[in-house]
């Protein structure tokens, strides 16, 4: 059976704020081995100090982007920009984000969420004697598809995967493409009891010890589908601009 409950007792977070003693200290006596912990993003921003002037949001935008995606302007005058940022997610504003953010401020992603993660499960680990893994969550879009859900942007001791290929269905046929990206799943699971406006930036799942293993194993990062196999790398838009271009100048595209 599976179980999600936010943990109660998180207070907000400062540049430099020591996380795993404060999870730890939340979650002391209730965690056991195999709960995976799912925590928002922005308090690890918080704590490692990724926040910048409100003002420079913008600027903030282009630095964190490394691709282009495609561009779109508002009913308000604005710009929506889709692009890949430098941790290689497709998404608005490169991560950037004013939401839950003190006044003025906004935050970027944590530098390495991987890396994040991984802290904070051996943190966790020491800390509670419990092995215990760690997703960290961001809330993103989809294409085709209106709203917006949790995903995983960080992990540490849990396979972010569910790999069935080779294995068969219920009826016996055989599994070729099925690999349910499992971080993601349990990372919009956690976000139906963590809310957007309860600042309860910490969930626990149990139910899946399954998925938790060794700190060094395969990250979100692994998650990102690399350029050469996107076959949804541009927008309509800026896909139709190059090939008009392209063939304008006598350019094969493939």
């Amino acid at each position: 059976m599976l179980q999600v409950w936010a943990l109660r007792g998180i207070p907000e977070i400062s540049p430099g704020a020591d996380l795993v003693a404060v999870i730890a200290d939340a979650a002391a006596g209730t965690l056991t081995d195999g709960d995976i912990l799912v925590v928002t993003s922005k308090i690890v921003s918080k704590a490692e100090g990724r926040v910048v002037a409100a003002d420079d949001r913008e600027d903030a935008i282009t630095a964190e982007t490394v691709r282009v995606v495609a561009t779109r302007p508002t009913p308000t005058g604005h710009v929506t920009r889709i692009v890949q940022n430098r941790l290689g997610i497709v998404s608005a504003a490169a991560g950037v984000d004013a939401s839950n953010t003190p006044e003025g401020t906004i935050l970027l992603l944590p530098e390495d969420p991987d890396a994040s993660a991984r802290a904070l499960a051996a943190g966790l680990r020491a800390s509670l004697g419990v092995d215990v893994g760690v997703l960290i969550s961001d809330t993103l879009g989809r294409a085709w598809r209106e709203g917006q859900t949790d995903h995983a942007i960080g992990a540490g001791g849990v396979r972010v995967f569910e790999d069935l290929r080779g294995g068969t269905d219920a009826e016996g046929r055989p599994l070729v493409v099925t690999m349910p990206c499992v971080a993601d799943e349990l990372a919009a699971a956690a976000d139906l009891v963590k809310g957007k406006t309860a600042r309860l930036p910490v969930a626990v799942v149990r139910g899946r010890a399954d998925l938790v293993g060794p700190l060094d194993l395969p990250g979100a990062r692994s998650i990102v589908r690399p350029l050469e196999r996107d076959m949804f790398r541009l927008g309509a838009d800026e896909a139709y601009a190059d090939g008009f271009a392209a063939g304008a100048a006598g350019v094969t595209v493939d």
